[in-house]
C-alpha cells in the first residue's frame, strides 16, 4: 500500500502537507488538498486507523460492561449510551460478560492496551479492589448505588427506593412481603437487602430465608417462583420484584395457579419498562436511558472524575396488582 511520501511525490507537496490533509488540518489551500486526494485516490491509499489512535492516544472508543443484551434493563441503557455516545463522536464496544470476571478482565486489559478510551460498568463482579489496579490506565465509570470514593457513580437510591416500596406495600396492609433479587452480590442487591432487613425488624417480622428469591431476570422466572409459593406453607401477601419481567412472570404464574391479583397476591415492580404498563403493573420507575446518556457524559468529564456520586430520582406508577 502507499505511504504518505509517495502520495507527496505524486501530488508535488510536502509529507506535511499530506499530513495535514489526512487529518482535515483546516490550514491546507484548497488547490493542494484536491491534489493530495487525487494523489490518494490513484495509488488506492487507505489511512491506518489503528496507527492513528496510538499516535494519538486515543481510540475514540468506549467500553459498556454489562451482563447480558437481551434484558429490556441493560438494552434500554445501551441505548442510552449509545444516543449520547454518537454526539460526542465515540463508537462503543459491549462486553458481554454473564458476571464471568474473567470477561470483565478482558474489558480492563482492552483499557490498560488503550484499546479503548473508558469503561462504564452498568453492572459488575468484579472487586473494587482488582478495578484499584487500573486507575492509571483510563477513565471508569460505575453504574450502581456506590459508597466508595475513587470511581464517579451513577444510580438512583436503591435503598430508599426499595425501602419507599416496602413502605407503600405497607400502607397496603401487607406485612408478610416476599421479594425477588436477580442476584445476592452486588451494592444495589446489598442495598435492597439492608432496606428488607430494617423494614422487617421495624415491624417486628422474622426474615423468612424462603421469602427471598434470587437468580430471577425473567418472566419464566418468576413463573417459576409462582409455583415456589404455592409450596410454601405459610404464604406472603405480597411480592416485591426488582424488575417488570419478573413482576410479569408472578402475574401470569399467579393467574395460571388460580390466584387472584392483587386479592391473594399483591405485587409491586421496578423499571416501568413497558410490560408494566401493557399488564397494568404497579411498578416503580428507574430512569435507565438517563443512566446510560449521564455515564458517558461522566466518562468524557475528565476533570472532574474523583468523588462524584450521582444520585437521579424515581417515581412510583401505580396500577392494578397493589
Amino acid at each position: 500500500m502507499a505511504n504518505i511520501r509517495e502520495i507527496a511525490k505524486l501530488a508535488g507537496v510536502s509529507v506535511t502537507t499530506v499530513s495535514r490533509v489526512i487529518n482535515n488540518h483546516p490550514y491546507v489551500s484548497e488547490n493542494k488538498r484536491k491534489a493530495v486526494l487525487k494523489a490518494m485516490e490513484t495509488l488506492n491509499y487507505k489511512r491506518n486507523i489503528h496507527a492513528i489512535h496510538l499516535a494519538k492516544g486515543r481510540s475514540n472508543m468506549i467500553g459498556i460492561v454489562l451482563p447480558n443484551i437481551d434484558h429490556p434493563y441493560f438494552s434500554q441503557f445501551v441505548e442510552g449510551v449509545a444516543e449520547e455516545a454518537i454526539k460526542h463522536h465515540l463508537q462503543i464496544v459491549l462486553f458481554q460478560t454473564n458476571y464471568e470476571i474473567a470477561k470483565e478482565l478482558d474489558a480492563l486489559e482492552s483499557l490498560r492496551g488503550n484499546l479503548i478510551d473508558g469503561l462504564i460498568f452498568c453492572s459488575r463482579a468484579i472487586s473494587l479492589d482488582i478495578l484499584y489496579q487500573y486507575n492509571d490506565y483510563g477513565s471508569i465509570v460505575l453504574c450502581e448505588d456506590s459508597d466508595q470514593s475513587i470511581y464517579p457513580s451513577i444510580s438512583i437510591p436503591h435503598e430508599q427506593a426499595f425501602q419507599f416500596g416496602l413502605e407503600y406495600l405497607l400502607a397496603k396492609g401487607h406485612t408478610k412481603i416476599a421479594y425477588t433479587l436477580g442476584r445476592r452480590e452486588g451494592p444495589n442487591s446489598f442495598k435492597r437487602m439492608q432496606a428488607y432487613e430494617k423494614m422487617m425488624k421495624r415491624i417486628n417480622q422474622s426474615i423468612r430465608k424462603e421469602w427471598i428469591f434470587d437468580k430471577c431476570l425473567s418472566i419464566t422466572d418468576g413463573s417459576e417462583v409462582m409455583s415456589k409459593f404455592k409450596a410454601l406453607k405459610e404464604k406472603p401477601t405480597a411480592f416485591l420484584a426488582t424488575n417488570d419481567q419478573v413482576a410479569a412472570g408472578l402475574l401470569l404464574g399467579a393467574k395460571k395457579l388460580g390466584y387472584t391479583v392483587p386479592k391473594d397476591i399483591a405485587i409491586l415492580s421496578f423499571d416501568n419498562q413497558p410490560i408494566a404498563e401493557l399488564m397494568d403493573i404497579s411498578s416503580i420507575s428507574i430512569p435507565i436511558k438517563k443512566i446510560g446518556a449521564l455515564s458517558v457524559s461522566t466518562l468524557l468529564d475528565t476533570n472532574n472524575q474523583s468523588s462524584k456520586k450521582m444520585i437521579l430520582p424515581f417515581k412510583l406508577y401505580e396500577r392494578s396488582t397493589v
